[in-house]
């Protein structure tokens, strides 16, 4: 496809705009795409790099090879997400260590608007529906509920980590960076960004190629033969995964990590005690960016 360098400027900015979702466990980057109407694209995109694609590159038929797999949108778009990530992850560990409570409110908030606007894309709500809707928000809260703050830090786990996480970048409604605080392992990653750690970088972006090359055929097979089913299940675990990021928590039991920074081990869920016209307006905020978003969004992806 043919375009213009202002439009793959735009691609970048929304590139930019998904590495921002994806920092954050809130928007996922799937919800950007999908409502600045470049996810059909981004999926077919990714299909694309194949056997028949790669043997176009192995024949020495780079040129074919780029064109096949759509390049140049490719490379502006993940140019984006890079750009956004590794320039946003110092600020938002920063917050998070000083302002944990704020912090959750505005993603509480991001969580809430993105489970409507994925609910409002589900066309039938008939009972096998109703009933992936239901499973979804029993699984996230007995996930969310059984996980502990504190998982291993070992490199199968990592590399794991990546795998299942890349998933939620082509998913609309679950970003990846909620996956990786619901497997615990959300702050640790982000310091590894911080810190350019090139071991755990290295081996959670392994995992990263496996999952996305292992799961975008099956994530494209379902949204377009079960469409309505697949987005009743992201509804529902989304909502059921309020329950992570709700701001106000007690520390259970804490443990020490390898800095000999304490850290907490096992967290509950409490009343507000802090925060709480500061919480609301951060929340309020987080809702309202996502609506934003959405009533700017061409059109016909709405």
């Amino acid at each position: 496809m043919k375009r213009k360098y202002s439009e793959y400027g735009l691609i970048l900015l929304k590139g930019v705009a998904m590495g921002a979702a994806d920092v954050v466990p809130g928007v996922s980057g799937g919800t950007i795409a999908f409502i600045t109407g470049i996810y059909d694209e981004l999926l077919e995109s990714i299909k694309s790099i194949n056997t028949q694609s790669l043997k176009l590159l192995v024949s020495g038929k780079p040129k074919q090879f780029w064109k096949a797999v759509n390049g140049n949108f490719l490379l502006c778009l993940v140019a984006g997400i890079g750009l956004s990530i590794f320039s946003l992850a110092r600020i938002i560990t920063l917050f998070l260590d000083s302002y944990p409570v704020l912090v959750w409110a505005f993603f509480f908030g991001l969580i809430a608007a993105s489970t409507l606007f994925v609910a409002k894309e589900i066309r039938d709500w008939n009972w096998k529906n109703a009933i992936g809707f239901a499973a979804g928000i029993g699984i996230a809260l007995y996930i969310t509920s059984t996980t502990p703050a504190n998982t291993p830090e070992t490199l199968p786990f990592i590399f794991l980590c990546g795998f299942i996480a890349i998933c939620a970048m082509i998913l609309p409604g679950i970003s990846g960076s909620f996956i990786l605080l619901l497997m615990g392992k959300y702050n640790y990653i982000m310091a590894a960004v911080k810190h350019l750690d090139p071991m755990v970088l290295g081996i959670f972006g392994i995992g990263a190629v496996c999952g996305i090359a292992t799961f975008s055929r099956l994530l494209s097979y379902a949204l377009h033969r079960f469409r309505n089913l697949t987005l009743a299940v992201l509804t529902g675990f989304m909502l059921g995964s309020l329950n992570k990021v709700w701001p106000w928590k007690q520390t259970v039991s804490t443990y020490t990590d390898s800095h000999g920074v304490e850290k907490a081990l096992t967290e509950i869920n409490v009343a507000p005690d802090g925060f709480i016209w500061q919480a609301v307006i951060l929340a309020t905020a987080g809702f309202l960016l996502v609506w934003g978003i959405e009533r700017i969004a061409p059109p016909k992806t709405r």
